[in-house]
């Protein structure tokens, strides 16, 4: 299987003195359009607003850097949810349903979005419609339509349509008055990896927490599952892949590592160093393998089912135990003694592997 699977960071799209939206191409990473799968970046400056839009896919957005205000108007609601966010935020996006985002503090907000892409204009990229701004839905119908389908009169439409010149991302006035979170609002919408319990502790190994329908109901919505992984120094990911025919689509957040990728026939089809700001992906049961470097490595991955199924293949729950040691002394063709000191090891560990003594 001839595929390039090496990590790469995102381009800009487009920007303002607000900020900037950043997308990985499908050009660049031919596994985005392959697996059905776009990610993106947004970049907000202080006062920075991404004017309302709606998306043609669903997402997951994770909040990477700094706190901000996002709007969230949900399928046939009759109110938007105003929340506020902060670092390690997870929301979970259904297609269609309108978004904002702004940030009045002095820190740059930057949102990442992860989302699958089988209903979406273009296979690997996200095609987002925005409601105002020149490129707006507004800006695209006839002053005649827009005056009959709200009723107002052509000085009044002109004011709507033309006022706003600027498209996707704008700088509001220092005073600009905007909507106040809303406590109450974040409730099933948002969950913070940062603070939420672990699933996965190793002591010196690593730290799992996985996102589902359980503690964000609208990842069964978008049909994706999520997790943030944060590897020790030195420590070892358990080689594993996904035994339910998803993707794994991983963007390293801090730190930096190794990484081995083992697909058909036996054959390495990656080797590389990971840094923060990369993603990589990796196909359906492809067998994938993490170290970290000194000081450690965090990424957020998306996969691409609610709730995904991995099968490690070391550790006190891999495969390998499950399998009788006749099978194993004939598949690998060794000694009853080899078999056993194979079998033997990694009788506690689980996923996370602690730097060796």
């Amino acid at each position: 299987m001839e595929i390039d699977l090496s990590p790469k960071l995102p381009k800009k799209l487009y920007g303002s003195d607000g900020g900037s939206y950043l997308a990985w191409s499908p050009s660049d990473l031919p596994m985005l359009s392959k697996g059905n799968i776009a990610a993106s970046k947004l970049s907000l400056e202080k006062n920075g607003f991404s004017l309302p839009s709606y998306s043609d896919s669903p997402k997951i957005a994770y909040v990477l850097q700094g706190s901000g205000t996002a709007g969230i108007a949900l399928h046939q609601a009759d109110k938007e949810k105003v929340i506020a966010i902060q670092k390690g935020d997870t929301i979970a996006i259904p297609f269609g349903v309108v978004t904002w985002w702004h940030n009045k503090e002095d820190i740059e907000l930057v949102v990442l979005f992860l989302g699958e892409t089988s209903k979406a204009h273009k296979s690997g990229e996200f095609t987002d419609f925005f409601l105002t701004g020149s490129n707006g839905i507004f800006a695209g119908f006839s002053s005649e339509f827009v005056a009959r389908a709200w009723d107002l009169d052509q000085d009044k439409v002109q004011a709507l349509v033309k006022s706003q010149t600027g498209s996707g991302i704008v700088k509001l006035r220092q005073n600009a008055k905007m909507p106040n979170p809303i406590k109450e609002d974040r409730n099933g919408l948002v969950l913070n990896c940062e603070e939420a319990p672990l699933d996965i502790n190793i002591k010196n190994g690593g730290r799992v927490v996985v996102l589902n329908p359980r503690n964000l109901p609208l990842v069964g919505e978008v049909g994706l599952g999520a997790d943030l992984v944060k590897l020790d120094g030195n420590a070892m990911c358990s080689p594993g892949f996904s035994c339910d025919s998803a993707y794994q689509v991983t963007y390293v957040v801090r730190g930096s590592g190794r990484a081995q990728v083992v697909g058909v026939d036996g054959q390495r089809v990656l080797e590389t160093t990971v840094k923060a700001g990369c993603l990589f992906i990796v196909p359906r049961f492809f067998v994938v393998s993490k170290i970290a470097g000194g000081e450690g490595m965090e990424w957020f991955s998306i996969i691409t089912t609610p709730d995904p199924v991995f099968t490690n293949l070391a550790g006190s729950n891999s495969v390998w135990k499950a399998l009788s040691p006749q099978v194993l002394e004939a598949s690998f063709d060794v000694s009853p003694e080899i078999e056993q000191l194979f079998r033997s090891k990694r009788s506690a560990g689980t996923t996370f592997f602690p730097p060796p003594n």
